[in-house]
């Protein structure tokens, strides 16, 4: 005999089992055989355990739906909610990714418009100034062509080279911060499942882009900095004479400028999306992401460190083709390409290349940029309960006591506070 009370409230007797009676007349507060003498009242029982226990008896057999009163069992804590993108809880590595993705896929028509706009002016930026270095006499290849140039040509062509590549780095700079501030918007709207237009996530970033520039900017000229004072010593012991003893010394110091620069880089890695959100200044978000990352620098190092390198995988499965194309099709095909002569190759290769890099960039800005914004909401629903107010800004039940508030649908702060 099965004394397992199943679904039928305690106090009822199921038909069949012998010792207890169904029909008219039978006492209605008696407890059965072997149950406990206090039972809770019928109709307010709620199951709580075990295993194989069958869902809730309809259709026929009680006329209609499950009784009034009866709940859901639960076997652990109840499932987070996910309004958008991504389940309001602690996330791990597979579902910030997702994350990214599915905000591409969801919000395509926002998510590529941006970085299709970013990646062209980039990528074009980038094909000018190689093109103008492989047709000006002022840059560095031109050297080849001189048997015996003079200083004044070194410096002319360093400085020509030189100009075009600082050139080429702010237009560059300029549309990553430009990609990364809309694309960020875009996804703190995608976590509580709202929609978002170009025109709204250009309002929502356009105020933060000058700081995002500065922040941008301070954080690569620390980097150079750092790689600068490691490397430098070496150089000048070589300059000396000592061009054996230089040159190891620039590259002992070279690794060791680099484990600094990636251990600061990843530290202030949340800077970016704090921001953004918070409105923050440049100095106070570098010190927010400091906070943020505290204790998880491993972990954000090997997301980080994943999403490049599926970044690249992706990048390259797109750029292949187009190289191969563009060898082919270059003014003196592949043996210039062979040989190193980089002018053999001419503009119809430059062009071929930058429409694969101009695709390859449209779908991998949305992955680096998502990847980042998530990572920040993620530390902060471990370290400040955001799912709460996130929950709260979604309008999901039993988190809107806040609603109008700092939490309400639409008020930034429920991303930013």
């Amino acid at each position: 005999m099965n004394d397992s009370p199943g679904w039928a409230s305690p106090g009822s007797s199921p038909s069949g089992e012998p010792g207890r009676s169904d029909g008219p007349g039978a006492p209605q507060d008696a407890a059965p055989q072997n149950w406990s003498q206090q039972q809770p009242p019928a109709g307010q029982w709620q199951a709580t355990g075990g295993r194989g226990v069958p869902p809730p008896p309809t259709g026929p057999v009680w006329g209609g739906p499950a009784p009034s009163g009866w709940q859901q069992p639960h076997w652990g804590a109840p499932p987070s909610p996910k309004p958008g993108v991504i389940p309001l809880r602690p996330l791990g590595m597979g579902e910030i990714l997702d994350g990214a993705v599915s905000t591409m896929r969801a919000y395509w028509r926002t998510v590529l418009t941006i970085s299709f706009a970013v990646s062209l002016l980039t990528q074009g930026a980038m094909l000018l100034v190689q093109g103008f270095m492989l047709d000006d006499s002022a840059t560095i290849n031109s050297l080849d062509e001189g048997a015996d140039p003079s200083f004044g040509d070194v410096m002319n062509a360093v400085g020509g080279t030189l100009a075009a590549g600082g050139l080429a780095l702010v237009i560059t700079l300029l549309g990553s911060v430009i990609a990364t501030a809309m694309l960020t918007m875009v996804i703190s709207r995608a976590v509580l499942g709202h929609q978002v237009t170009l025109g709204e996530a250009w309002s929502d970033a356009r105020h933060q882009l000058p700081r995002l520039f500065g922040l941008t900017l301070l954080l690569s000229l620390i980097g150079g900095g750092i790689i600068a004072i490691g490397i430098v010593p070496g150089v000048l012991v070589a300059v000396g004479g000592a061009t054996a003893a230089g040159v190891g010394l620039a590259f002992l110091g070279g690794v060791v400028a680099l484990g600094v620069v990636v251990w600061l880089m990843i530290r202030f890695s949340l800077a970016s999306p704090a921001l953004m959100l918070e409105k923050q200044g440049v100095l106070k978000s570098m010190a927010r992401s400091v906070k943020l990352v505290r204790g998880s620098w491993w972990r954000i190092l090997g997301i980080q460190l994943l999403t490049m390198i599926l970044v690249y995988i992706v990048s390259s499965i797109i750029q292949i083709p187009f190289v191969v194309v563009g060898m082919v099709a270059g003014s003196d095909g592949l043996s210039a390409f062979a040989s190193g002569n980089q002018a053999g190759l001419g503009w119809t290769y430059l062009i071929v290349i930058g429409i694969g890099a101009v695709i390859g960039s449209t779908i991998t800005f949305p992955i680096q940029a998502g990847v980042t914004a998530l990572l920040y909401m993620d530390q902060r629903i471990r370290r400040e309960a955001l799912d709460i107010e996130l929950a709260r800004a979604a309008g999901i039940p039993g988190h809107s006591d806040a609603l109008g508030g700092a939490g309400a649908p639409g008020n930034s702060s429920a991303t930013g506070s």
